[in-house]
């Protein structure tokens, strides 16, 4: 019987053939060798650069990662593309570029792997679009592929206890409030963030690397790994190694490892550690790069039956370097499997399942991580509400509150400087609910992040005092009475665009509801009238965004979809 028939390489189409000699001259100016035309080329992404902590550490980590792709056999080939820092565009016109640059990442990534015929890909990623735009770009392409997280920072200490960014957004709050003086405010933003590294809360970053080692996209406990632990670099290169065989042992892809069963079991992990909101976007953008139909009422019906077990933060007490201490993302999954919460027949990047990769983990440490038995919640720490308020859904974080349920009027303001202005002046009461409309994917556009807004309010001691509800989204460090992601959105006619001042507003995180209390002939009328607000002129990238991006709670993607590798 004969051997089978080797694969070719996708990179031959660049090096083999005698039309190709100008290509193989260009290879050899970036060092390439003639030995070398013929074994696999393997792209190293990262976005290091000096606009932000989270990927800072990320060049010397994309470096170790060329040593295991050599050492597995393969050139390794590196390229950057962009990052957002949500800490530097928070709170201005500036946020509105945040979720654009996943687009941007995937696409880029998309252009260079496919333009150069990369045989594979080891993507790195550390603020909290970069990681989703890496793994809808790895999807997108399906070649062999292995997504490592920069890792998160250490937090800082200040008065004998540990203090993050998100200390120091409340500080401001804190400060309005009198309840602080800038002088300490001052002290604490120097004290808060002392490493490289993304936020080290459960925070979006967290939530997404956490994510991508449950969906088997990343290396067994690489995402609780902090930034500045030298392991880190053994870990790259252990990914750029994996990425080589990947190629030879033909997978698994990353279509192989995103499947609806893998999906279920990432929103359970974002469940039960009461990951960022952000999720619930992130989700179902990754699944629409895979051809698959994963909406937020998938989402929603995931986080509703898993209970929440880890004491993170925002809503609990402990952080990233917490987790890893006690075991990491494992301890976490394996808590859920042995109680039935997850699909352990899903592919993990070994080739192995997923539960057999964690067949020898060690369970919860009991305090960082409870067993199912003594969970904090029974039900998820993040909740997707519907209602006539919400037709397509909406979101909010119930881990830590203590109560999920609020009724109160309507403050209504057209954009977030208007609201941040309002509550900066302390010109809101107790008993209200914000309302932040015309931020949703398409009317921001962009879709910003509230957390400059959210965090004044909670450090104004007014964090379930008062709730909040928008079309825009929420840092994943937001915390309190916070509704977001409202769909559909105000500038596609949603109902979030017909309130008033004075509207009595129902937020049920028990009964998974938000609703207005309106009739629905009085929501009829009110359409009926209801004048668009007329918007600036665009131009540029978010021109074009805004013409092209989707609804949130289908990911708010740009695309149609999953297409297979031109060949030719």
């Amino acid at each position: 019987m004969s051997a089978p028939e080797e694969k070719k390489l996708r990179s031959s189409i660049v090096t083999e053939g005698l039309d190709r000699a100008p290509h193989r001259a260009f290879l050899r100016a970036t060092g390439v060798g003639d030995e070398d035309f013929g074994k696999p080329f393997v792209g190293i992404v990262s976005q290091h650069g000096e606009n932000t902590p989270c990927s800072m550490s990320l060049g010397p980590q994309a470096d170790a990662a060329r040593l295991g792709v050599a050492a597995g056999g393969a050139i390794p080939v590196q390229f950057t593309t962009v990052s957002v820092s949500d800490g530097v565009s928070m709170n201005h016109k500036g946020m509105r570029m945040s979720l654009v640059s996943r687009e941007l990442i995937a696409d880029s990534i998309e252009a260079v792997v496919r333009a150069h015929a990369y045989d594979a890909l080891v993507g790195f990623a550390g603020c909290d679009k970069t990681l989703p735009g890496v793994m809808m770009a790895m999807v997108r392409l399906n070649c062999p592929s292995v997504f490592v997280y920069g890792g998160a920072m250490l937090p800082g200490r200040w008065r004998d206890k540990d203090v993050t960014i998100l200390t120091t957004y409340e500080g401001v709050g804190s400060v309005l409030a009198g309840t602080m003086t800038e002088q300490e405010l001052d002290e604490l933003g120097h004290a808060c963030a002392p490493t490289l590294g993304s936020c080290p809360g459960q925070f979006t970053a967290n939530t997404m690397a956490m994510v991508a080692e449950t969906l088997g996209l990343a290396m067994p406990g690489s995402a609780m790994l902090p930034a500045a632990y030298a392991e880190r670099l053994a870990m790259a290169r252990r990914a750029g190694r994996r990425a080589a065989a990947l190629v030879s042992e033909g997978g698994p892809l990353p279509r192989d490892l995103v499947t609806r069963k893998s999906l279920e079991n990432a929103c359970a992990a974002v469940a039960a550690t009461g990951g960022s909101t952000n999720a619930g976007l992130h989700l179902p953008a990754i699944a629409h790069e895979a051809g698959i139909r994963f909406s937020l009422d998938d989402v929603a019906e995931v986080f509703a039956r898993t209970p929440l077990i880890a004491d993170l933060q925002p809503g609990g007490r402990f952080l990233a370097v917490d987790l890893h201490r006690v075991g990491g993302v494992g301890i976490v999954l394996k808590a859920l499997l042995d109680a039935g919460h997850l699909h352990g027949d899903a592919l993990a990047l070994s080739g192995r399942t997923l539960g057999e990769e964690l067949a020898g983990h060690a369970g919860p440490d009991g305090e960082v991580v409870r067993g199912v038995d003594r969970a904090l919640l029974a039900t998820g720490g993040v909740v997707v509400l519907k209602g006539n308020l919400a037709p397509d859904g909406a979101l909010i974080k119930v881990a830590g509150l203590k109560s999920a349920v609020f009724e109160g009027p309507a403050r209504v303001f057209e954009c977030e400087e208007d609201a941040f202005a309002a509550v900066s002046a302390r010109a809101y009461a107790a008993g209200e609910v914000l309302v932040i409309r015309n931020e949703g994917p398409r009317g921001g556009p962009g879709m910003r992040e509230m957390l400059g807004v959210t965090a004044l309010v909670y450090g104004q001691g007014m964090g379930e005092k008062v709730a909040l509800i928008t079309d825009g989204r929420f840092s994943g460090a937001t915390r309190g009475l916070m509704v977001g992601y409202i769909g559909p959105e105000a500038a596609a006619g949603g109902p979030i665009a017909l309130l008033r001042d004075g509207d009595r507003i129902r937020i049920d995180g028990e009964a998974r509801v938000l609703e207005v209390k309106l009739d629905d002939g009085e929501l009829a009328a009110r359409r009926q009238a209801h004048e668009p607000l007329a918007r600036e002129r665009l131009g540029g990238v978010l021109e074009k965004y805004a013409k092209l991006v989707g609804p949130a709670h289908l990911g708010a993607v740009t695309h149609s979809g999953a297409v297979e590798w031109p060949q030719g």
